[in-house]
């Protein structure tokens, strides 16, 4: 993880799993981002909302693309067809 500069709020979740998720589609878009109080939200779902959610967090310079990816995700832009060919399942290794 990088030091030289400010991390900003990208995204907030009231789901840590959705941040991690979110966090996961900046990553394979090329955009370094990391989750802030999943622990918290998860732990104690019943107060996720006062503390604000989970925060998915960019570097500064990296904000306005990751902003791009998110509305690109959100708009279905990263949607699989229903017939999408994802690939054979790997085969399992022989213990």
């Amino acid at each position: 993880m990088r030091d030289d500069g400010d991390w900003l709020m990208a995204a907030r979740c009231l789901d840590a799993t959705e941040a991690h998720l979110l966090r996961a589609c900046l990553e394979a878009a090329g955009v370094e981002a990391i989750v802030a109080d999943a622990h918290l939200v998860q732990t104690h779902s019943l107060i996720a909302v006062a503390v604000g959610g989970a925060r998915v967090l960019v570097p500064a310079d990296q904000l306005e693309r990751a902003k791009a990816v998110l509305v690109a995700f959100h708009r279905g832009d990263f949607a699989l067809d229903d017939d999408a060919d994802v690939g054979e399942a790997p085969e399992a290794a022989d213990d």
